[in-house]
């Protein structure tokens, strides 16, 4: 017997279920797939059709490394594509491409996801929930991001109050700019091209639609980042953002933001940062997928102005982090806080990276102390670094003196793929602005536990109190 989930919430019903599970009876309940048809005007994959459960997703395209950035250094592969829907119960998902999808790897591979190959160009998954996966025929070179989201629970009513409302459909506003008990909500099928400042308390953005920065060049969008947020109670939740001109998120002065279930596609420019929370506390940054060219998520102290500038209670869990050029998790550059601190970095999957993921490096006499990472899971394709602790001086600093590292724990990280240097670092930089108290626990290198006397670890001077 097929249940659909409409129907599970008549009370009713639910008697009925109770009654027939005690009894013994077996019920399965059917998928409930949403999908947002494309607006006019917007251009679709040529490289991939999607289907759920027999229902036809839409497949959008995202561009990576626009002029001046296209042919240098950086190149995996020019546009790739990503699909929403969303699920309510398992569903069947149903992929072809022109390209041959014999040899692709879903990831992260922790999410358990094995492609059946039908044939040449089709291939189909079962999902047990929502997720959120990368699709790879071939690498990091055009694959399909694949996003099958919760159901929108309480969407706000184009008539509702303090609602900005943008329907299915293109929209060219701009800069969007809201304050206190304020709503943006974008539908899904909205493809909204702006960007969005919002200050004051109590906001919500939120939606299934997109909000596009692709429009703009390098550094020159309507609005300093995507979202600039300058607020109290603040969620942004649900959209994805494609092709930041800049940096893309960014809570500055702020205190309890929570950015949910937001998927980015970037890669379009360099400094598109993912999400930066800068001077501001209480930060919860959740199921999220992030693919930028530059740091996934950094934290800075911008600002020594106001009553409270630290960097403070930042939480970053059960997200799945990509990054092109730069690091995964940046703390500690262009920081003139004196705190960074309670920082948890918990139940991630780090897909692809290139530079050093965990880069952690205090100036400016800033205290980076009680970071916490654990249980990380990332795949390497041969990269020289893995973990770097250090204070530093460099060109972004005002203040030219290094910072301190202090209580930093690695508990439960595996580092698995290709072989590699995967250096740790921990270095001093004088017996003031020293690092101390750093422990590893369970952290794994191609299957090598990681001690004092693997070849990876570089501990240098003005360093004490390490532990594996």
């Amino acid at each position: 017997m097929y249940v659909c989930a409409h129907t599970i919430e008549n009370p009713v019903f639910r008697t009925l279920l109770s009654l027939t599970l005690l009894a013994g009876g077996a019920m399965t309940v059917a998928a409930e797939v949403v999908v947002y048809p494309t607006p006019e005007g917007e251009a679709l994959s040529t490289d991939y059709e999607v289907w759920a459960d027999g229902k036809k997703v839409d497949v959008y395209t995202a561009r990576t490394l626009d002029p001046p950035f296209a042919g240098k250094q950086w190149d995996y592969g020019g546009p790739y594509s990503f699909a929403s829907f969303d699920v309510t119960g398992e569903v069947t998902v149903r992929v072809t491409s022109k390209r041959s999808l014999r040899d692709t790897i879903v990831r992260p591979v922790s999410a358990g996801v094995t492609p059946t190959i039908d044939d040449d160009h089709t291939l189909t998954i079962r999902l047990d929930r929502p997720r959120k996966l990368s699709i790879e025929p071939d690498g990091r070179k055009g694959p399909l991001l694949l996003f099958a989201n919760p159901p929108e629970e309480n969407p706000p009513k184009p008539d509702g109050e303090g609602v900005v409302y943008f329907g299915p459909g293109v929209h060219k506003p701009g800069r969007i700019e809201i304050g206190s008990g304020q709503t943006v909500y974008l539908a899904g099928g909205a493809v909204v091209k702006g960007g969005i400042i919002a200050e004051g308390d109590n906001i919500r953005i939120c939606g299934r639609g997109i909000l596009d920065g692709s429009d703009w060049e390098w550094r020159k969008g309507p609005t300093p980042t995507v979202i600039a947020i300058h607020g109290t109670n603040v969620e942004v939740s649900g959209i994805t953002i494609r092709g930041a001109s800049h940096w893309t998120i960014v809570p500055r002065h702020s205190r309890n933001v929570t950015v949910r279930n937001v998927k980015l596609c970037n890669s379009r420019v360099q400094n598109d940062d993912g999400i930066n929370p800068c001077n501001s506390q209480d930060v919860l940054i959740t199921d999220c997928f992030i693919r930028s060219d530059d740091d996934c998520v950094a934290m800075k102290g911008l600002t020594f102005d106001g009553e409270n500038n630290n960097v403070e209670r930042i939480t970053v869990e059960n997200c799945i982090l990509w990054c092109d050029r730069a690091r995964i998790f940046l703390l500690g550059h262009e920081s003139r806080a004196e705190y960074m601190r309670q920082v948890t970095l918990r139940n991630l999957d780090i897909i692809h990276f290139t530079m050093t993921p965990f880069l952690f490096e205090p100036g400016e006499d800033m205290r980076l102390e009680e970071v916490t990472v654990q249980d990380v899971r990332m795949h390497g394709e041969g990269q020289r670094e893995f973990i770097r602790l250090r204070p530093v001086v460099n060109q972004y600093m005002r203040k030219q003196t290094p910072g301190f590292v202090a209580d930093i724990r690695f508990e439960n990280v595996t580092l698995t793929g290709r072989p590699g240097e995967y250096l740790v670092q921990l270095i001093g930089a004088d017996e003031e602005h020293n690092v101390k108290d750093v422990s590893f626990q369970n952290v794994s290198i191609l299957g090598e536990p990681l001690t004092a006397e693997s070849k990876n670890v570089q501990i240098g001077e003005h360093v004490e109190g390490v532990r594996f």
